[in-house]
């Protein structure tokens, strides 16, 4: 009897669990964001400036509001969303007290709607503006994944709380290579205001955009949400190089991240193989004010030191990025010869420099994007048939300027005896 009991119960709890596993859906079912799902987190600025009534003749926070509800509407299926306040809350005078004022308004997530306004709605102007403080509280609000992610900060002023300062938290969350962009969107047409939001969005390889009317901030809001759905995500794999070449990584084909210090010269090595051409590309983004005139430099050598080719870029005045590159091909060689793949060293090297009122630290965003293909064409370079190798380009020049002085002879003969004859 007792061992009856205990199957019939046993099967009791059987059918039991099964019944919940057909009533309850599994997790990946029941709507649970994908880990490649693009992310956005809207990070709003609610200090009590935004009561300034200049936006079409309403108030900044209005403006605001309306937008946030219209995005909601319009943002796609397939865009996990969140949204976060700053200077919400806090309303009193206690500088340590509101510099802390920043909080999750709604998780990241498949968006409810009508959660969602019903939570801006309930927004009124209130404290501080702890902007570097409510950024990295949006990485973490927008951490795990292999999707892209994105900040889009609207605020009508700068921080008001120095520490942490801004720009600093836009270069600590580029540095982390996590392929983050903020983009930044001012209420205001204020000059520092301008100059720190850009600050935040070069940093991160993001845009600035001044904010006047209520239908251009909405249009703008949805368009860099789409934008987060439309882009494919290639997260760089984060490198260090070397300070020499004998210590240099080796990479492989594919995207890298680095940073670089100003007039650094950093090393990284490859395999190429014979019949196979080794392209490389660098780029170096300027997220901090620099001085006005600069270059790169990205070199191909042997172990031994000896140049193999080079690329170089420079400029003057102001700029976002500053890119070179390099193709150098490895002939193919015949039966009886080594086919070893041989090292090839590339050298980084950037002439950067700035005020000593900027920080060194981090260093300056550097990608390179690295590719090792099958060298099938025939070289259209003329050094590459050895023009460029002394005895070879001696040899045509020789043959070339013996001709052209026959040529020469006998056509000035030809015109002696004409004058002759005549």
């Amino acid at each position: 009897m007792i061992i009856k009991k205990r199957l019939a119960t046993g099967a009791l709890g059987l059918l039991a669990a099964l019944a919940c596993g057909l009533i309850s859906p599994p997790a990946a079912m029941a709507g649970e964001p994908a880990s490649d799902s693009p992310k956005v987190e809207l990070v709003l600025d609610v200090s009590g400036s935004m009561r300034a009534r200049d936006v079409d003749g309403d108030t900044r926070m209005a403006a605001a509001k309306q937008a946030f509800n219209e995005v909601l509407d319009a943002t796609p299926e397939e865009v996990r969303l969140g949204i976060r306040t700053l200077g919400a809350n806090y309303p009193g005078k206690d500088r340590k007290a509101g510099c802390q004022d920043s909080e999750r308004l709604y998780p990241v997530g498949q968006v409810d709607r009508t959660e969602a306004k019903a939570a801006v709605a309930t927004l009124r102007p209130t404290g501080w503006t702890p902007i570097g403080l409510a950024l990295r509280g949006a990485s973490k609000d927008l951490s795990g994944g292999e999707g892209t992610r994105r900040i889009v900060l609207i605020t009508d002023g700068e921080d008001s709380c120095g520490l942490p300062d801004p720009c600093d938290v836009a270069r600590e969350l580029a540095a982390q290579g996590t392929h983050l962009v903020v983009d930044t969107l001012g209420l205001t047409l204020d000059p520092k205001v301008r100059e720190q939001l850009s600050c935040i969005a070069e940093a991160t390889g993001g845009t600035y955009t001044a904010i006047q009317h209520r239908d251009q901030l909405s249009s703008r809001i949805k368009q860099l949400v789409r934008r987060s759905a439309d882009t494919p995500v290639e997260t760089p794999t984060p490198v260090r190089g070397a300070a020499q070449c004998a210590k240099a990584p080796y990479l492989g084909s594919g995207l890298y991240s680095d940073r670089e210090s100003f007039g650094e010269h950093r090393w990284y090595r490859m395999r190429v193989a014979p019949g196979q051409e080794l392209r490389a590309a660098a780029s170096v983004a300027v997220d901090r004010a620099v001085d006005p005139d600069y270059g790169v430099l990205v070199r191909a050598v042997t172990p031994g030191g000896r140049e193999l080719v080079r690329g170089s870029e420079a400029g003057s005045g102001r700029t976002d990025v500053i890119s070179s590159g390099l193709r150098y091909p490895v002939a193919d060689v015949d039966d009886d010869e080594d086919g070893t793949a041989r090292t090839v060293c590339v050298e980084l090297s950037q002439s950067f420099s700035a005020p000593a009122s900027v920080k060194r630290a981090p260093g300056l965003p550097v990608e390179l994007a690295v590719d090792v293909v099958d060298n099938d064409d025939p070289p259209a370079d003329v050094a590459a048939f050895g023009l460029g190798r002394g005895w070879v380009l001696l040899g045509v020049l020789t043959v070339g300027g013996l001709l052209v002085g026959l040529l020469w002879g006998r056509l000035a003969r030809w015109r002696v005896t004409v004058w002759r004859s005549n």
